[in-house]
């Protein structure tokens, strides 16, 4: 065994291996299979939040053994969202780092070697069952109405059968042996906890036909040779904890804490639904959702922080942070009130001067994207303008992109409106076009909602017949196209830039 672990060290590589960093370690290890999931983002920050917290170390590993189910480019696009989220690991395949490769695809010897130093040691063995007689175990189990496991046949092969099959270039896979009596732990999360998974279990395999290890393997060895101290991860991997704590005894090595994360579930109680890829980040990025939206939604529906309000940033979330105080009440997410939560960070970029700028950009091909061609006025383009568009309405729009809806076509576009249709309000439609329009250009440097309510209700006094209801009917109609009450401040806004009542 010693020896075989003196090889493991040298396949892991020059800097492998627990050393003298300062502060936790922790790592996010997704599956590149498809598109990063609000369940994967709030692992992924539950693990950045405690490694900025302690300034430690947030590292994204690629976990893709099953090369079966890896999807092309889905690797790249968890570390994109990670980044577009505001959390970038700080040790990636993207980035690098002192303990890689971070694909464990690329990390095959390093498990091979794990594999020997069991197999050396006895505490793992060489399977030889083919898988016709796994899946006649399985049928049969299910049959009498028990839970399939494997019957540990090849356990008790000798070291003369052992050889004798291999001389033959039988195919095996590499088990370890489960022991009974395993010691408890105390999980960061859900206290003192311990299964005896010898007595639910088959032996696992830890090392497939074709030389990649399975989960149980490749994440004991990599949180080992990547120094992982803390490992936070779901809750449907707490039963196998006590199996991972077996392999690192067998190991020798220092295992490090856990702490299991509660469900993330619909607001019913539900599994949330990958069907219709509503849960899935590269969808809210395309509805024009913020960052901070989701990350502050995915933390209010959960605990572990000191408050509980709408509206947290990054940073607050950080220094609210404390691992103890993480419930095992599953986290119930509704997600029909994320625009509420867009709605308050989307007010708070605006309010912010740097971050403005950046909306009104976005705001600027938004409006070029939907209008094009019907654009009338280059001037609805301009910076200042688009700017006061959005101090404006800020605490109004839940999205950036409510502000090029059809509701608010009257800021980029001249509405067209026939003098018919303004004629069915009132008759007087030219002379209070002209009044209006004498209002504004006369008063414009001084020009508020208030004083123009006040000088609009003295303008109608002037008119001969037009009650001011009808009169603000023609004016709505007349500004923007339509017969809805506009907003005190879209009207403000388009009585700023006064256009042609006919």
């Amino acid at each position: 065994m010693a020896r075989a672990l003196r090889a493991l060290r040298g396949a892991a590589g020059a800097g492998s291996g627990p050393g003298p960093e300062r502060g936790p370690r922790v790592r996010f290890g997704p599956s590149p299979t498809g598109f990063l999931h609000l369940g994967g983002l709030r692992t992924a920050l539950y693990n950045y939040i405690f490694a900025k917290k302690h300034q430690g170390t947030f590292i994204l590993r690629v976990e893709d053994t099953d090369q079966n189910r890896v999807v092309p480019g889905a690797a790249e696009g968890i570390e994109d969202m990670l980044d577009w989220a505001g959390i970038p690991p700080d040790e990636s395949p993207c980035r690098g780092g002192p303990r890689g490769p971070y694909v464990q695809s690329l990390r095959l010897e390093l498990y091979r070697g794990a594999s020997a130093a069991l197999l050396e040691s006895g505490a793992a063995y060489r399977c030889f069952c083919t898988p016709q007689r796994l899946e006649l175990l399985r049928r049969e189990a299910l049959r009498c109405q028990h839970t399939p496991r494997y019957d540990n046949r090849c356990r008790h092969l000798t070291p003369v059968e052992v050889a004798q099959k291999l001389s033959q270039g039988l195919d095996y896979v590499v088990r370890f042996r489960l022991e009974k009596g395993v010691e408890p732990f105390q999980d960061l999360v859900y206290g003192w906890n311990k299964h005896e998974v010898a007595e639910v279990e088959g032996d696992p395999v830890i090392l497939k036909g074709d030389g990649f290890p399975t989960y149980h393997l490749a994440n004991v060895v990599d949180d080992h040779y990547m120094g992982i101290t803390h490992v936070l991860r779901g809750t449907e991997w707490l039963t196998s904890t006590s199996k991972h704590l077996l392999l690192y005894k067998a190991f020798g090595w220092e295992p490090p804490q856990f702490g299991h994360l509660p469900l993330l579930l619909n607001k019913d109680g539900g599994k949330l639904s990958k069907r219709q890829g509503d849960i899935f980040l590269e969808r809210f990025v395309r509805d024009g959702f913020l960052p901070e939206a989701l990350l502050d939604i995915v933390t209010n529906c959960g605990s572990g922080f000191t408050e509980k309000q709408m509206g947290r940033t990054l940073e607050e979330l950080i220094s609210q942070f404390e691992i103890g105080r993480i419930t095992t009440h599953s986290a119930l997410l509704d997600l029909e009130m994320l625009p509420e939560f867009n709605r308050i960070h989307l007010t708070r970029h605006i309010e912010n001067e740097r971050l403005r700028q950046r909306l009104v950009r976005e705001l600027q091909e938004l409006v070029k994207h939907i209008y094009g061609d019907q654009q009338v006025d280059p001037e609805v383009l301009e910076k200042e303008y688009v700017e006061r568009v959005l101090l404006l309405r800020k605490g109004h729009i839940s999205l950036l992109k409510n502000l090029v809806s059809s509701d608010y076509s009257y800021l980029w576009v001249r509405p067209s409106v026939s003098r018919q249709q303004l004629q069915m309000i009132s008759a007087e439609v030219d002379e209070i076009g002209k009044l209006v329009l004498g209002l504004v250009t006369r008063q414009a440097a001084a020009l508020t909602v208030e004083e123009l309510n006040k000088d609009l209700r003295n303008l109608q006094k002037q008119t001969r017949e037009t009650k001011y209801s009808s009169m603000m009917q023609l004016l709505r109609l007349a500004l923007s196209g339509q017969q809805v009450h506009l907003t005190r401040a879209g009207t403000c806004l388009q009585e700023e830039k006064p256009q042609s009542l006919v």
